[in-house]
């Protein structure tokens, strides 16, 4: 079933059950009972009815918004029946279309005039109404903030080293969810602003027995809508980590960002650490620095700070020697890789590479039983690493593809997982939805994501191809840059802390060395925010005592 079609039946499920729970009332304030029934239109007779914009009706079934909307107007049409207790809240809230049909079939429920007693009202009734109008404008803003989130563009923080120095450790950045068309929320009910789980309650650092921040059995299809272009070769991209093992959901799996350094029907490679597309070495554009893991012998200890507050971002491994000192860089440019070099306490100097044909399998026993898929290389019967890895070519939509013991380990997510066919071994045969095959046509355009830090990223040569459905959108500005927000337990010295001002506010995917900020827009856009109300109040009573 498509996207627009489940949404639909979700959204006459929904009216049925709005109907059934609410006609009686309908019909009391002057309405047919079939009304109560309509999608949209029986919401925005409750809006109209309860003297709020109507316009919101359009806002009640939007996915992850409309749950919170509908909550909203289901209490608007109790508290015109006279509902305002707590307790008649919660359930409504709770329990919508059970609390409201014990009220839609009771024989005492009647109209209130809300406005009636207004001069009546104690100073204690006067503060319990004010603080309803308080909550009402607090939820209002988090509808526009979910809307402005899911709809529009999502903010994302960059906790790891693995695309400094492009993008450092503490940006926070704002993802233009429509670069590359918008990607239709697949979990409608969820709470707003969580990506996947709502806290860690179980197992300190495994989100598997952590409580999901939605609802998994509530579900719409991969869908993509105004799509005009897709991730091209350097293009910094935020994507749905691929191979995630708790969430089913793909837009509910945890977010990454790399570079896109080639793209479906590229041959990518890696030669000596150094990045190939196509057999040619890849383009470093002006703002992308691509960095290599380096081991430092001293005779005796080198200033980390001083050298963090030369260099910046600067992760290393410190071990004292009897002769003097081992440093074990993460990742250094050429650049700053010739400068350490030439200090005086550095007695030598290379860069650590992988040999070739040294196949980077981790275990997770002891006894190498039980190999840890997201800690090897892809595909794990290849004799590859991270520095030398590949040709590979990458998967392209109608692209058939031969499926063998060989091959099968390359293409096993991509069939099974990525596009949803049932695959199985037996009797020394492959079979795909329970035929035999031999050969498979791949369904969709895949990418390979690569972080510009190389030997201390986390990205496609572990976890293979990312497929297209997994792609949220491109980063647009940095909007915050806080230096040491995160911990790096891999290094032994830690940034010290400071707020990065000159990153603030700078597009990021333009490929420039020098980006323009865009701090202006960013104040012009917080005044508009703040201002607005005061701005009307001097424009009211202006008109008023024009009115005079």
């Amino acid at each position: 079933m498509n996207y627009f079609l489940t949404y639909t039946v979700y959204v006459l499920i929904l009216s049925v059950l709005m109907g059934i729970s609410t006609w009686k009332l309908f019909k009391k304030m002057g309405y047919s009972p079939v009304f109560a029934f309509i999608p949209f239109y029986n919401y925005f007779i409750i809006l109209k009815e309860t003297k709020h914009p109507k316009w919101w009706a359009i806002l009640s079934y939007l996915p992850i918004v409309g749950p919170i909307m509908m909550s909203v107007f289901h209490l608007y049409l109790m508290k015109k029946f006279g509902k305002t207790l707590f307790k008649d809240q919660l359930l409504t809230v709770i329990l919508p279309f059970i609390y409201m049909a014990t009220v839609n079939y009771s024989k005492d429920v009647e109209l209130e005039d809300e406005n009636a007693n207004d001069l009546f009202l104690t100073d204690e009734e006067k503060e319990a109404k004010k603080k309803d109008t308080f909550l009402g404008s607090i939820t209002f803003a988090v509808v526009f903030a979910t809307i402005i989130h899911v709809f529009i563009t999502q903010p994302f923080g960059i906790p790891t080293g693995s695309m400094e120095r492009t993008l450092l450790v503490g940006d926070f950045l704002f993802v233009n969810k429509w670069s590359y068309g918008y990607r239709l929320p697949m979990r409608p009910l969820a709470i707003p602003f969580l990506q996947g789980t709502i806290m860690d309650t179980g197992q300190k650092g495994n989100p598997k027995d952590d409580p999901k921040s939605y609802v998994d059995g509530v579900k719409l299809p991969y869908t993509r809508i105004l799509q005009f272009n897709k991730p091209q070769k350097n293009d910094v991209v935020v994507f749905n980590y691929p191979q995630d093992s708790v969430h089913t959901a793909i837009d509910r799996k945890d977010p990454y960002v790399k570079r896109c350094v080639a793209t479906a029907g590229d041959t990518f490679e890696m030669r000596a650490g150094r990045l190939f597309v196509n057999g040619k070495p890849e383009t470093v554009l002006g703002d992308q620095e691509v960095q290599h893991r380096y081991i430092v012998n001293t005779t005796s200890q080198l200033d980390i700070p001083a050298l963090y507050n030369a260099y910046g971002f600067l992760p290393v491994q410190e071990l004292q020697q009897q002769n003097g000192y081992l440093y074990a860089f993460q990742g250094l440019t050429d650049k700053t890789a010739k400068e350490i070099k030439e200090l005086p306490q550095v007695v030598d100097m290379k860069e650590d590479v992988s040999a070739k044909g040294e196949a980077a399998i981790a275990y997770k026993d002891e006894a190498r039983t039980r190999i840890d898929t997201t800690q090897s290389i892809f595909p794990v019967n290849k004799p590859w690493n991270a520095d030398w890895y590949g040709p590979v070519r990458i998967p392209k939509k109608g692209d058939v593809v031969a499926i063998n013991k060989e091959t099968l380990p390359m293409y096993r997510w991509i069939i099974s997982e990525y596009e949803h066919n049932s695959l199985a071994e037996r009797d020394h045969q492959i079979f795909i939805n329970g035929k035999p095959a031999t050969s498979y046509t791949i369904q969709q355009d895949y990418y390979m994501m690569v972080g510009d830090n190389r030997d201390a990223s986390l990205d496609a040569r572990f976890f293979g191809f990312v497929p297209e459905e997994n792609i949220v959108g491109k980063p647009m500005f940095t909007w915050m840059s806080l230096q040491g927000a995160f911990a790096d337990n891999s290094s032994t010295y830690q940034a010290p802390f400071k707020i990065r001002w000159e990153r603030m506010f700078k597009a990021t995917n333009t490929g420039e060395a020098n980006k323009t900020s865009y701090w202006w827009i960013a104040a012009m856009i917080l005044i508009l925010f703040f201002g607005w109300e005061y701005f009307m109040k001097l424009f009211r009573k202006k008109k008023t005592e024009d009115e005079l």
